[in-house]
C-alpha cells in the first residue's frame, strides 16, 4: 500500500512541474503585434488657441467732486443704473477761512461802494431834472451806480459759494451735488457719509465718489503668446466662455494687438482687446468675469485628414505614413511619403500620398489573447 502511495506522489510532482514547464514556456513565446488601422476622412480641421484674460467695461468713468467737503448724503449704490446728470452724492463744503475772509471782505467794500455810487446817482440826477448837467455825465453817473449794484450781487454770490458751496442764483447747478456725467452703471462707490473729498488738482487726482460704466459696450482683455501672435489680425471673430457662465459662449470680434511685448515669468506676451457682442438674452455680463477666448488661427475644409498618432516625421519636412497591404497572417504595411498640411493636435490634413480607401496603420498594440 505505502507502495502504490509513493507512485502516485511521485507522479503528481511530474505533473506539477511538467505544467509549470509548459505555463513558462508559453508566457515566454512573443505575443504577436496588431496595430489599430484608420480610413482617412474628409473633415474641417480647425487650428485654434485658447486665450485666458477678463471682461470689462470698454470705458469706466471716475464721478469726482467739484469742490472739496465732507459726504453728507449717498442717494445710489453699486449696481444702480444712473442717467447723466442724476444726482449720485451731496457734499457739504467746509470753507477755508481765508478764502471765507475775503469774501466777506468783499461783500462789505461793495456795499461801501454801492452805497457811494447811491448817493452820486441821487445828486446827480437831481441836478440833470434842473437841467444844469449834460445827459452825457448823467448817464456816466447811472452807469457807475449799476456797476456797483452788480459787484453787490457778485460779492454776495461769492460768498454765499465759498461759505456754503452755492449761491441762490445757480442752486440748480449746485457744485455740492455730485452727477453722473454718462449713463450707465454704477459699478462701486467707494465713499461713505461722513468721508472727506477734495476736487482735484495740480497735485491730486481728487477724490472718487462712484465709478460709473456703459454694460452694454464690453471688451475681452487679455495675452497671447509671442508664438502665436504673427497668426492674429484685427477683424478676426473670436468665441467667449465665461466661467461663471459655462452654458453661454458670445461673439467677440478682434480689435486691438499690442505692438509691443510685456514680460510674464520670463515669456513674452502681446496684449489683446476684443469687441464683445452683448447677448439680447439679458444675460447680465459683470465687470471683471474671468473667461477664455477661442480664436481660429488657421482653418481647412472638406480635406482628406487621418489622426496625427498614424504620421511617423523624419528629419524637417518628411512625413511618412504605412499603408495596409493584404489581409490575416499575409498582411504587410507599405511606408509611403505623404504630404501634410494643417493640424488641430488630433488630426492632420493629407494633402497627397494615399487614396480614401487606404488603410493607414496607427499606434501599435500588445494582443492579449494567447497564442494559438
Amino acid at each position: 500500500m505505502k507502495r502504490y502511495f509513493k507512485f502516485i506522489l511521485l507522479a503528481l510532482v511530474a505533473i506539477v512541474f511538467i505544467g509549470t514547464f509548459v505555463f513558462l514556456y508559453i508566457k515566454s513565446q512573443p505575443q504577436p503585434v496588431v496595430y489599430d488601422e484608420f480610413t482617412p476622412k474628409t473633415m474641417d480641421i480647425r487650428k485654434t488657441t485658447v486665450v485666458t484674460g477678463k471682461i470689462e467695461p470698454r470705458n469706466e468713468v471716475n464721478i469726482k467732486p467739484q469742490i472739496s467737503g465732507i459726504i453728507t448724503e449717498i442717494l445710489k449704490e453699486a449696481g444702480d443704473k444712473v442717467e447723466a446728470g442724476e444726482v449720485i452724492a451731496k457734499v457739504k463744503v467746509i470753507p477755508d477761512m481765508g478764502s471765507l475772509s475775503s469774501a466777506q471782505s468783499r461783500v462789505r467794500l461793495a456795499n461801501i461802494n454801492e452805497k457811494q455810487a447811491r448817493t452820486d446817482y441821487e445828486r446827480e440826477k437831481t441836478l440833470y431834472d434842473k437841467g444844469l448837467v449834460s445827459a452825457d455825465e448823467y448817464d456816466k453817473i447811472a452807469q457807475t451806480w449799476r456797476q456797483a449794484r452788480e459787484e453787490v450781487a457778485a460779492a454776495q454770490d461769492n460768498l454765499e459759494v465759498v461759505r456754503d458751496g452755492v449761491s441762490k442764483s445757480n442752486a440748480s447747478e449746485s457744485s455740492t451735488l455730485v452727477r453722473s456725467t454718462v449713463t450707465g452703471l454704477i459699478l462701486d462707490i467707494p465713499v461713505k457719509v461722513g468721508n472727506s473729498v477734495i476736487l482735484s488738482n495740480t497735485f491730486n487726482d481728487g477724490t472718487t465718489i462712484a465709478t460709473v460704466a456703459n454694460m452694454n459696450d464690453l471688451i475681452f482683455r487679455g495675452n497671447i503668446d509671442e508664438t502665436e501672435v504673427g497668426r492674429l489680425v484685427t477683424g478676426m471673430a473670436m468665441k467667449i466662455t465665461i466661467g461663471a457662465l459655462q452654458n453661454l459662449k458670445f461673439d467677440a470680434q478682434l480689435e486691438y494687438i499690442s505692438p509691443k511685448a510685456i514680460d510674464q515669468n520670463g515669456a513674452n506676451q502681446f496684449e489683446i482687446k476684443a469687441a464683445v457682442k452683448v447677448p439680447a438674452s439679458g444675460e447680465q455680463i459683470r465687470s471683471g468675469y474671468s473667461a477664455n477666448a477661442e480664436i481660429v488661427l488657421a482653418e481647412a475644409k472638406n480635406v482628406m485628414s487621418v489622426p496625427e498618432s498614424t504620421i511617423e516625421f523624419e528629419g524637417y519636412n518628411n512625413t511618412y505614413v504605412y499603408v495596409a497591404k493584404g489581409t490575416g497572417d499575409k498582411k504587410t504595411y507599405e511606408r509611403r511619403k505623404v504630404v501634410t498640411g494643417l493640424s488641430d493636435g488630433i488630426n492632420i490634413e493629407i494633402k497627397s500620398g494615399v487614396s480614401a480607401k487606404d488603410r493607414v496603420r496607427g499606434p501599435k498594440k500588445i494582443s492579449t489573447d494567447e497564442p494559438k
